[in-house]
């Protein structure tokens, strides 16, 4: 199954060491957490899905010269974040990357003590 499917794009992402999924703003947006902390937001009602995802500033703006689909976060601090439209534009191994790092850069940012509890 695709990235580009609910199911899979939950799967990768529940899958990331210490990851919880909430839905602190309303229904329409899960939101993925390590250790309390966002890396993930998707918007699984839209058509196609969307997820926001933190970002590199400077691989930020790359990545939304590079695909169209790729727009600054959606209510979110846009030097930090990039919406992807999971339409097909983007190939799957590379929505993959976004989240690897984004979840890498929200790990980088816990205590020593919250990366212990993980094991990184």
């Amino acid at each position: 199954m695709p990235i580009t499917e609910l199911p899979a794009l939950r799967g990768y992402l529940l899958a990331k060491p210490g990851t919880t999924e909430e839905l602190p703003f309303g229904p329409d947006a899960l939101v993925f957490k390590v250790l309390g902390k966002m890396f993930a937001i998707v918007s699984w009602q839209a058509t196609p899905l969307s997820i926001s995802l933190k970002c590199d500033p400077n691989l930020a703006l790359l990545l939304r010269d590079t695909y169209a689909a790729v727009t600054p976060g959606y209510h979110l601090n846009k030097r930090l974040w990039n919406s992807v439209r999971l339409d097909g534009e983007v190939p799957g191994d590379e929505v993959e990357e976004m989240i690897d790092a984004s979840y890498e850069l929200v790990v980088k940012g816990l205590t020593k003590a919250q990366k212990a509890q993980l094991g990184a």
